[in-house]
Parts: C-alpha cells; structure tokens; sequence
C-alpha cells in the first residue's frame, strides 16, 4: 500500500491551492452581480458586518446564501460522480447521466402534481426516493446479460431511465400547466432565488454523506484493485458498494431537491482531479468536493452576465461546458464495451 503515499507533498500543495481557490471563488460569487461589490467591502460585510450600508446587506441576505448554496451543491455532485465512477469502472458516470437526478426530479414534480407537495422537507425525502428508484432501476438494467455489469450497458441503462423520468416529468407539467412556473427552476437547475431556509433541513444530510464519502477513500481505492483483491484484504465489498450508493443518492437527492438538476458536475470534475492526483480516492473525494465546488460558484458567477441584465440558469451553463467534455471522453474510446 505504499504506492498509495506517493508524491503526497504534491498532493498537499494541490490541496492547499484548491483551498485557495474555492475561497476566492466564493467571494467572487459574493461580489459579482448586477450591483457589482468590491472584494474589500465583501469582506467587511462578512467580518463587521453594518446594517446601514446596503452592499453588506445585499451580501448578507442574498449573495451569502446564494454562495452557501452553490458551494455544497458543488461539492455533492463532483463527489457523487467520483463515487459512481469508482463503482461503476465507468468514467462516463455521473448523477444526471446515469439518470439519478432525472429520478428525483420526476418524484419530486409527482408529488407536486397529484398531491399539491410543497414543503421543502417533503420534497428532500421524495428526491431521496426517486434519485434510489433510478438508481436501483440503472443498476438492475445494466446488470442483465450473461455478461453482468459492463461501462457501456450502463450507460445505456442509464440513458434510457433518464429519457423515460424526463418524458414523465414532461408529461405532468403538461396535464398541471398552472404548476410549470413553480416548479421551471428544477427542470433547468439554479441556485438563485434561494433562501438559507432551502438548504438548512438538508445541509445535515449532505455533511454527514460528504464526511462519510472521505472515509470511504481508502476502501474504493482498494477496490479499484479488483473484487478478489479487495476480499483478499478482508474488504465487504457488497457492504462498501451500498454505503457507496447510500452516499450517492444523499448527495444527488438533497442536490435536487435544493437547486434542481444540474448536470456534468459529477462528470468533469472527478477526471480533472484523476488527471491531476492519480487514482488515490483518499484525494480525489476531497479535491473533487472543493473543485466541484469552485466550478458551480463560477458558473453561477458567469451565468450572472452572459445574457445580462437578465440571468442563465446554471444549469445550462454547466451543460454548456459539460457536453463537449462529454464527447471528448467517448470520442477517446474511455468506455470499453464489457
């Protein structure tokens, strides 16, 4: 397992520089708006804070929450990703691509619909739901066949129960047109508009599964080593492969529940990180969390003044970015056929 400690002074260095970034993204994200702030006066709203000056309270009731929200939004989707990757040996696995945020978002949008939900904490534990229905569904698809679970019958599990929730969802909003302004924000993804009291009956949910995923680091590396390897070591890897799915669905269910689906996060960002620190999940959980967190405070940040002065949704800046990175993975031939 020595291997496993190499180059880790690097490793600090790009932990310590990741840091730094996500904080100066998240103060961007504070600053940047129609009412642009300067970095001094964010900082002084956040340190002293004066209930006179209105830049401190436009960082404090709005830009704060916004920057909170993004942040953790960021964190769940790039971990989940990473952690599905892991499981699946897919590099193109992701929580949107293999269908689990179009799960949560039709239960979500269903029980909307038929039975007038709209209460935050119930929307949490039916995104939770839906985003296990798929789940479990993708993984039962992909597991037929003599063959058993391969990259690229998984994908196409996937992609087929995210087409068929989406057609769902589309479905609903049609009969319930009166329901489609409420709930628009979902199906395109944002984190504007939010409260703090959105995220407050979620947030204990996506820590615990954040600090549980780094515990997980030294086992999924282990098992990346092969099944028998890792049996080998005395590793439950049926055990592990559940915590792993009980994480990711926590992560990508409280995501949408919150902020809607926003997808290539889970995608992009565990490669970058791949490409950067190797294969030692121990690193790749914590680096994907805080550059997956960057990247959606970011994007937030530039989906302020695309089309300004009116606002993208985020997630469209996220496929924006997302769907060429898509298509660069498959092109490099990354999915190998069982």
């Amino acid at each position: 397992m020595r291997k496993l400690s190499s180059h880790t002074p690097f490793k600090l260095v790009v932990l310590i520089v990741s840091i730094i970034i996500v904080s100066l993204s998240f103060v961007l994200s504070i600053s940047s708006g129609q009412n642009s702030i300067p970095f001094r006066t964010t900082i002084e709203a956040l340190i002293h804070f004066d209930a006179t000056n209105t830049d401190h309270i436009i960082v404090t009731t709005s830009r704060l929450t916004r920057a909170i929200i993004a942040t953790f939004i960021g964190a769940n989707l790039a971990v989940a990703g990473a952690l599905m990757q892991a499981m699946t040996r897919n590099p193109l696995a992701a929580p949107d691509i293999l269908g689990v945020n179009a799960g949560a978002l039709f239960f979500i949008v269903l029980s909307a619909t038929f039975f007038s939900v709209d209460s935050l904490q119930s929307y949490m534990w039916i995104a939770f739901l839906g985003a296990a229905i798929a789940g479990i569904a993708v993984y039962f698809l992909g597991s037929l066949g003599k063959d058993g679970l391969s990259p690229i019958k998984i994908i196409l599990a996937g992609a087929a129960i995210s087409a068929l929730f989406i057609s769902f969802t589309q479905g609903l909003l049609v009969i319930d047109e009166q329901r489609i302004q409420s709930i628009l924000f979902w199906l395109a993804g944002s984190v504007s508009g939010r409260s703090l009291d959105m995220i407050v009956p979620v947030l204990p949910y996506m820590i615990v599964a954040l600090l549980i995923a780094l515990f997980l680091g030294k086992p999924v590396t282990i098992l990346l080593s092969g099944e028998d390897v890792a049996k080998s070591l005395g590793q439950r890897t049926v055990l592990l492969k559940v915590m792993i799915g009980a994480v990711v669905i926590i992560l990508a269910g409280s995501s949408v529940a919150v902020a809607g689906s926003i997808g290539f996060i889970g995608l992009i960002v565990p490669h970058l990180v791949k490409g950067i620190v190797g294969p030692d999940y121990r690193w790749i959980i914590i680096l994907s969390a805080l550059i997956g967190a960057s990247l959606l405070l970011l994007a937030d940040v530039a989906a302020r003044f695309i089309i300004a002065p009116q606002e993208m949704p985020i997630g469209v800046m996220t496929a924006f970015i997302g769907t060429p990175f898509f298509i660069y993975i498959a092109r490099k031939g990354l999915v190998k056929n069982g």
